[in-house]
C-alpha cells in the first residue's frame, strides 16, 4: 500500500525544517535522528554516510517513520511511515550537495574524502497531517 505525498504535506517536505528520522531497532528499541530531507516524485530522500549506525538500521528494519514540523511550527507537522525503497551511493554526493543548498548552507561542509555517501529512498505507505488552531 502506498499513499501519496500532496498538497500541504508535500510543501512541509519541500521546506527546510529537519525530519526527525524513527527506525526500529533489532532489539525492538527505536532510534531517532535528525536529518536532512526531501520530496521528490512522491518519495522522501535521506541521505547518511555507510558506516553510520542508522542506516544500516534502516536497511535491516526496511522501515521508518519520518517526522516535520511545518516552519518550525510544533502545531502544524506531518509524520510518514514508509518502507526502503533504495538505498544507493550511486548519486548520493549529489544529493547531499542539494540537500545543503535547501537548508540555506550552499555546500556540504562536512564532507570527508574518505567518507562515502548514502542515498535513503523512502516510499510513504501511511501519511498523518496535523494542523491546529
Amino acid at each position: 500500500m502506498s499513499a501519496r505525498i500532496e498538497g500541504r504535506v508535500r510543501e512541509i517536505l519541500r521546506g527546510r525544517d529537519v525530519a526527525h528520522v524513527a527506525i526500529p531497532r533489532a532489539d525492538g528499541s527505536v532510534q531517532t535522528v535528525i536529518v536532512w530531507a526531501d520530496e521528490e516524485d512522491g518519495l522522501i530522500g535521506l541521505n547518511s554516510a555507510i558506516g553510520r549506525a542508522w542506516p544500516a538500521n534502516l536497511r535491516r528494519a526496511g522501515r521508518a517513520t519520518v517526522t516535520m514540523m511545518a516552519d518550525g511550527n510544533s502545531n502544524e507537522w506531518v509524520s510518514i511511515e514508509g518502507r526502503l525503497e533504495d538505498a544507493t551511493t550511486s548519486g548520493a554526493r549529489e544529493h547531499i550537495e542539494a540537500l545543503a543548498v535547501k537548508y540555506g548552507q550552499g555546500e556540504f561542509r562536512l564532507r570527508s574524502a574518505s567518507e562515502q555517501r548514502v542515498k535513503l529512498t523512502l516510499r510513504p505507505e501511511r501519511i498523518y497531517y496535523l494542523k491546529q488552531d
